[in-house]
């Protein structure tokens, strides 16, 4: 296997271990074992965006809240009410206003007694009840005042439900009941062989015996199945207590209103007949057939926010204020919206709703049968997606962009939720969600911090090879500034320079190879450095020779003065190598350069299997024929006329008036000398003197021009002065044509 191969075949590995190794703690959360706490919370939270995404928030008058508000405690009195009072209120509810069932959110668990049943039983208790007859007509008294019986009376042939509530745990010398239960929903005997998870009971406080017997039916109206974070979500059709099954408050009355049919609960069918948790599919109620969970527990279908079903004040039934057509043919349900009775609950549609509303939501549901359903399949096609968005993140995101990369999380993402909401609202299913969004962000974010760290080690690597040719502090400006850019081709207004070793060929001759490598090590070191300090962009390394360019990628409107000075420093560098090279036995080392300005192309440019950042057009080209120049004139460094134009503080010598190869036009060339107000009157009287003896060449006034050349050149002999007397003589011997306008052509690169 090739490095590059085993490199991709590790990077695949890791991508694979990430995805995979983040699967195995959510799988552990689908099994429970164990379940994470913020997965649930998040779960929950979304469950309930769910329900306010979707309920219908109609009003259904099929269920009527006679509420115990407030203004009827003002009326009435405090509750608990006298038991005639109830006994009015459900003798009206039946006789006068036509309800079906009537269902009790209360419990009525201790037995009342007024002031008139206290004095009748003193008097049972005194001297005068030892009269025979007197002790009759005491007991017929106290019978027709016991309030309870009157109320126990109201119940009877009526279809009323009473509530009560079953204890999850006692307290030290707390009775385990009190008062009686309803007849079993299911019974003891008929649960043979199930292993059912049923809520279990401690214990419970039910209704007076009396008002019990007379009652249709009745059920708990506590809510054992609260969730960890407080909510209210879902409740138990039925609680088991000493064996046998007892309904909730809104099954019982909504079997009631069914005509009570039969109830059973639906296993799937398996090989062994087994009657578990895992395997209870239904509650049967009739022919309705609800889903349940392993705990035959439902979802809460809430229609709405509170109020989704008409209330009546109890006060107005009490005095025949409601009108029957608000009450007739109903289901009612007796409770409690009144602060003070603190029956209120936390959940998906509000945090302080009334209890007697969440039963009204839960029968209306088993009416309609519309109860949603978390499938049994549930886990595997939780585990199913967690393994297909996992194969998804560890194959398909490292091979993507940045930006497509994103796409496709937010593609899993989206296809994640849309499909849960189909599920949930056209099939009832209740799918878990919050896995798989926290699992794709959660894997897809351990990809790209990998994708980044590995990209960031890559790139600090290639930022060392580059950082040859852009200097960092460009980079650094073009990050700080957020600005755009654009590497494709454009044309600026740059400058660009030139420069190339002195004798190069014959020095290498002199070397072998890893002398002549080392040799070249040294001297581009410097001259980079000298490049990216005036924030230059070197463009190639060319052998011997260097270019460079400024003005691009980022704008510099001093490209011209950036360029002239990195290449004085470049000359300057190069004399220092001077004393380290004799040290080592290498040759000195000597360069020219060359610096044009003007406008050239840049930009990516290449074929379809290499590209670069490169600049092209005349202005280039010029600038390498300067630098080949430097050695005809014996300079260090000429410049073009769109260079010192843009160096108005810079003085420089007018070298000559050219014409290079590949160009018509004639080029007026130059050497810069220094700024200007660093110039010495001894440099400055030298420069006058060499203008004024170039004006008289040009002129054709040989003598006056040789004249000056020879004084200058016993100051200092340069192959300048030397040039132009040698042309001098040459035109003293032929003279140029008429048509001659002072433009040396060369012909040579």
């Amino acid at each position: 296997m090739s490095p590059a191969a085993r490199l991709r075949w590790i990077r695949f590995s890791v991508r694979v271990a990430i995805s995979g190794l983040s699967l195995v703690f959510f799988a552990m959360h689908v099994a429970s074992s164990p379940r994470f706490e913020v997965i649930d919370r998040i779960e929950n939270y979304l469950y309930d965006v769910r329900i306010q995404l979707t309920m219908p928030g109609t009003l259904d008058d099929r269920i009527v809240i006679v509420d115990i508000d407030e203004a009827s405690q003002l009326e009435l009195g405090q509750w608990p009410w006298p038991r005639q009072t109830l006994a009015t209120i459900v003798n009206r509810l039946f006789d006068d206003y036509g309800i079906t069932v009537l269902g009790f959110d209360a419990l009525f668990a201790e037995a009342e007694e007024t002031s008139a049943e206290r004095l009748l039983d003193e008097l049972a208790a005194s001297p005068t009840a030892e009269d025979a007859a007197i002790r009759e007509r005491l007991a017929e008294l106290q019978q027709s005042l016991d309030s309870n019986i009157g109320f126990a009376e109201s119940l009877i042939a009526r279809d009323v439900v009473t509530g009560f509530v079953f204890k999850d745990s006692l307290a030290d010398n707390e009775p385990q009941t009190t008062g009686e239960l309803p007849p079993a929903l299911i019974g003891k005997d008929e649960l043979d062989g199930v292993t059912v998870a049923f809520v279990e009971a401690a214990g419970y406080a039910g209704n007076l015996s009396e008002l019990q017997e007379n009652a249709a039916g009745g059920g708990f109206f506590d809510s054992p199945l609260i969730d960890s974070d407080g909510v209210f979500r879902r409740s138990p059709l039925v609680q088991q207590f000493n064996g046998a099954l007892y309904p909730s408050l809104a099954l019982a009355v909504a079997r009631l209103s069914m005509g009570s049919p039969p109830v059973g609960l639906t296993f799937a069918g398996n090989s062994t007949g087994r009657m578990s948790g895992v395997d209870l599919e239904y509650f049967s109620l009739g022919e309705i057939h609800i889903p349940v969970n392993e705990q035959a527990a439902v979802f809460i279908p809430f229609r709405g926010r509170q109020g989704s079903f008409p209330y009546v004040s109890a006060k107005d039934v009490y005095n025949g204020r409601a009108t029957r057509e608000q009450l007739a043919g109903r289901i009612v349900l007796l409770g409690a919206s009144a602060a003070g009775l603190l029956d209120l609950r936390s959940t998906p549609v509000g945090q302080r709703y009334i209890g007697v509303e969440a039963h009204a939501n839960l029968i209306a549901g088993l009416l309609d049968g519309e109860i949603r359903q978390q499938p049994p399949y549930s886990n595997g096609l939780e585990l199913t997606l967690l393994l297909l968005i996992g194969i998804l993140t560890a194959v398909a995101l490292p091979r993507l962009a940045p930006g497509s990369g994103l796409l496709l999380v937010v593609s899993i993402l989206a296809a994640a939720t849309v499909g849960n909401l189909w599920m949930w609202s056209s099939l009832g299913l209740v799918v878990p969600l919050a896995s798989l969004l926290s699992y794709t962000l959660i894997v897809s974010l351990l990809h790209i911090n990998y994708g980044f760290f590995v990209e960031s080690k890559n790139k600090r690597h290639l930022s060392r090879i580059f950082g040859q040719y852009i200097p960092p502090t460009l980079v650094e400006e073009m990050d700080a500034s957020g600005a755009d850019v654009s590497l494709e081709g454009e044309s600026r207004q740059m400058s660009v320079l030139f420069s190339d070793i002195r004798g190069f060929t014959t020095m290498s001759e002199s070397l072998n190879a890893r002398e002549l490598t080392q040799l070249m090590n040294e001297f581009l070191t410097p001259i980079t450095r000298v490049i990216q300090n005036h924030r230059g962009t070197i463009d190639k390394y060319m052998g011997d020779a260097v270019m460079a360019f400024w003005g691009a990628p980022l704008a510099d409107k001093n490209h011209a003065g950036h360029a002239v000075m990195a290449g004085l420093d470049m000359i300057r560098a190069v004399s220092d190598l001077g004393p380290v090279f004799a040290k080592r036995g290498w040759p000195p080392i000597a360069v020219g350069v060359g610096v044009a300005s003007g406008e050239m192309n840049v930009g990516n440019m290449g074929s379809e299997f290499r590209i670069a950042y490169t600049v092209m057009g005349d202005t280039v080209n010029l600038g390498s024929r300067l630098e080949g120049l430097t050695k005809q004139y014996g300079v260090d460094m000429i410049v073009n006329d769109g260079t010192r134009r843009l160096m108005p503080e810079f003085t420089f010598r007018e070298i000559d008036l050219v014409r290079v190869k590949g160009k018509n036009k004639p080029v007026a060339i130059f050497e810069p000398v220094g700024r200007t107000t660093e110039l010495s009157d001894e440099a400055a009287s030298e420069l006058q003197q060499f203008h004024a003896a170039l004006a008289a060449f040009r002129e054709q006034n040989w003598d006056a021009a040789h004249k000056t050349l020879m004084i200058l050149r016993q100051s200092q002999d340069q192959l300048l002065y030397n040039v132009y007397l040698e042309r001098i003589d040459s035109f003293r011997r032929q003279p140029p044509a008429e048509s001659w306008d002072g433009v040396f052509e060369h012909l040579s690169k």
